[in-house]
């Protein structure tokens, strides 16, 4: 006999567990948004901008002999 499709839809969650899995409480809208966009994006600029300060040109510190007087 076919099962109705209310009970069919109600297995699938179980379909992808493996055995023993003990599935824990979903996230919330906020900690997804945190944990999967907002933490992404704040490690991407804080890791580009080291990297951009530390690739910056060095200023060189070159003494003009001819308009400067040393004493």
């Amino acid at each position: 006999m076919i099962n109705p499709l209310s009970q069919a839809i109600a297995l699938l969650p179980m379909i992808n567990q493996e055995g023993g899995a003990m599935p824990g409480e979903g996230l919330t809208a906020i900690q997804t948004f945190t944990y999967f966009v907002a933490a992404p994006i704040a490690l991407f600029a804080i890791i580009g901008g080291l990297s951009w300060i530390a690739s910056a040109p060095k200023k060189s510190k070159k003494v003009d002999v001819i308009n400067q007087i040393i004493d």
